[in-house]
């Protein structure tokens, strides 16, 4: 380590071969999920990596490298049970298929007002808007469907918006 501190690259390529399958060890004593151990491992050298600096010769390296990977496997321990109160994981199986297919933006009735403030709206702002939302398309699909380039398109659909904006504000007051 202390020629590893000093720059030699093929020291610190022998020593992180030595290393290798101590940590391993280490970990895989904590942990079960041959996955999970790989993972710290990984987090086990990077954090090696990064306070290689912080190691006093007068010390003795192995202590040191074991609370970096006991430390390591306590962050992976706390990790997964953070998770664990958050996430809730979900078999293929156990999930019951929805009742109805959701209704497609273009299937869905429109509201009078809004209807209204569409007609209003001159004719590329309104095919912009109605490619868009209320037929799905992507930006791409709806640039080719009108034959503009997608900025244009985009150009459109945000002045439609906020014309619409001015509409529904109008038709509510």
């Amino acid at each position: 380590m202390i020629a590893t501190q000093c720059g030699d690259a093929d020291a610190y390529e022998q020593l992180l071969h030595e290393l290798l399958p101590h940590v391993r060890r280490i970990v895989q004593r904590r942990l079960f999920d041959a996955n999970a151990v790989e993972d710290v491992v990984q987090n086990v050298f990077v954090s090696l990596h990064r306070a290689r600096h912080t190691y006093r010769p007068e010390r003795p390296f192995a202590p040191w490298v074991n609370a970096i990977s006991r430390n390591a496997v306590i962050d992976a321990i706390r990790e997964r049970g953070r998770v664990g109160q958050r996430e809730v994981s979900l078999q293929a199986d156990g999930v019951p298929e929805p009742a109805a297919a959701p209704a497609a933006p273009h299937e869905a009735p429109l509201d009078p007002a809004l209807r209204h403030a569409l007609e209003r709206l001159p004719a590329a702002q309104r095919q912009a808007v109605g490619l868009i939302h209320l037929e799905g398309l992507s930006v791409a699909e709806a640039a080719a469907r009108a034959g503009v380039s997608k900025s244009a398109l985009k150009v459109r659909a945000h002045r439609g918006y906020r014309a619409l904006r001015t509409l529904l504000a109008e038709h509510q007051s």
